[in-house]
């Protein structure tokens, strides 16, 4: 008896939740290769409609090595990420699966074609290469028209579903997921796109959080989403400067913003042929390809100045990806779109295009939800989760993230007194499977709620 207590008092010490009587019936996961466990949870596919139809989550969990101090939900974003089959194939956990159990989920309606357990939205997703920006009236209504073939041609197949797949339906999953756990609270980590989930729960349940990670993510916690529009176009426009500088220092001193800018405006009035594939590039897709690369720092330059030789020479093929897709595009956004407001007619857009090419004169609109949404025009659903401020009354959080992205955190942190963002200032998305130093930061504050000091690098 006193050494429970014991146990108990010193779980309490170190910001650790006291583990509960575990709730669910565990068993081994399908095709289990590394010990993990399984359950289903069944949950309301409508929580407006509680009495309603259900559906199933497949959680997995690996169970703590040493003497477990409560649980930590993990998910990868995506969206539709399958949490299951990421955790058993890496081992990034192991440190904090000595005090912790890890949890996580595959989430709702990305089943079979995701490689998820959970229940699956009927539907064929496509990729489409990203829409022209239209040019006038008919063009948008024909842009609205065309979005929404693609999309009742999965909302037909089940209705309520579609239109309860947002962020935030993955919070109250999270939510779910929690109570059933038996946790008094919820500690999170989530990456990319998952940080959207995290998000969303700290709007709608802040009084259930002890710690959340926000890794790698990007800012849906504001009350001016063009304004955020414009802080993702400049951070653009930054990386493709680090670009630009490391050429004229010597490297590749021929390859200047004034030669770039001509290249995107003459592949906007006729694209570039990329020859080996068959296809050409305009302005904006060659925009989108030179932001990636300039994103992946110094190992992707030397090539990328190559590639822009090669196209300003008449042949875009460098930038052709080795997927062979036509890459700009995208998947049916499901998620995305009830997610991201959308421009509702073309003056709006025409506005943020012209705000954002005014701010990011080398990288204008490319690889910002400005693009992204163009898929949204005319969705069948409304945007069920817009973006909106966090809560006061949040306990302080952590955020990390390379180049890019520990910015965009830091602005949903700021709204939280005491958070802080870890920063590598270096390419790379997310940074707990990659850096170690982020890593012993994220687990210690997932365990003990130690946050580094502010401005802490990695």
């Amino acid at each position: 008896m006193l050494k429970s207590i014991a146990i108990a008092l010193t779980l309490l010490g170190s910001g650790a939740q006291a583990p509960q009587a575990d709730p669910l019936d565990w068993s081994t996961c399908p095709g289990d290769k590394i010990g993990m466990e399984c359950v289903d949870l069944r949950v309301p596919v409508d929580r407006q409609q509680a009495a309603g139809r259900e559906i199933t989550l497949k959680l997995g969990r690996l169970k703590a090595t040493g003497t477990s101090e409560g649980s930590v939900l993990i998910a990868y974003g995506g969206p539709g990420g399958p949490g299951i089959a990421i955790t058993q194939s890496g081992n990034q956990w192991a440190k904090l699966r000595e005090r912790m159990d890890i949890v996580t989920w595959d989430t709702r309606g990305y089943g079979e074609q995701f490689g998820g357990l959970s229940t699956g939205l009927p539907c064929t997703w496509t990729r489409v290469p990203l829409p022209e920006f239209p040019e006038d009236d008919a063009d948008f209504g024909r842009l609205s028209d065309t979005n929404r073939g693609y999309a009742e041609a999965c909302r037909n197949k089940d209705p309520e579903f579609f239109a309860n797949m947002s962020s935030a339906d993955n919070a109250r999953d999270m939510e779910a997921i929690r109570k059933a756990l038996g946790d008094a609270k919820l500690n999170f980590y989530g990456a990319s796109y998952a940080g959207f989930y995290g998000q969303a729960y700290a709007r709608l349940f802040p009084g259930q959080v002890r710690t959340m990670v926000l890794d790698g993510t990007w800012n849906h916690s504001t009350a001016d989403w063009v304004g955020e529009l414009e802080k993702m176009a400049g951070s653009n426009e930054e990386a493709i400067g680090r670009f630009f500088d490391w050429c004229a220092s010597g490297k590749c001193r021929d390859v200047v913003p004034a030669k770039w800018r001509k290249l995107v405006a003459r592949a906007d009035r006729a694209p570039i042929p990329a020859r080996q594939a068959g296809i050409a590039y305009d302005g904006r897709d060659l925009q989108a390809f030179a932001v990636s690369s300039a994103r992946q720092g110094a190992e992707a330059w030397p090539k990328l100045a190559r590639d822009i030789r090669a196209a300003i020479g008449g042949d875009a093929s460098g930038f052709v990806p080795a997927r062979g897709a036509r890459y700009p595009d995208q998947a049916t956004g499901v998620t995305e779109c009830v997610d991201w407001p959308r421009p509702a007619g073309r003056a709006e857009l025409d506005a943020t295009i012209a705000r954002l090419r005014e701010i990011a004169p080398n990288t204008g609109t490319a690889n910002t939800l400005a693009t992204g949404t163009l898929g949204c025009v005319g969705w069948p659903v409304r945007v069920t989760n817009p973006p909106a401020p966090l809560p006061k009354g949040l306990p302080p959080m952590l955020g990390a993230g390379a180049w890019g992205e520990s910015d965009a955190v830091e602005r949903v942190l700021k709204q939280v007194p005491g958070s802080v963002t870890v920063r590598h200032e270096g390419p790379g998305h997310t940074l707990h499977a990659s850096n170690p130093c982020a890593r012993d930061h994220i687990d210690r504050y997932l365990t003990d709620r130690v946050l580094p000091a502010a401005g802490t690098k990695c």
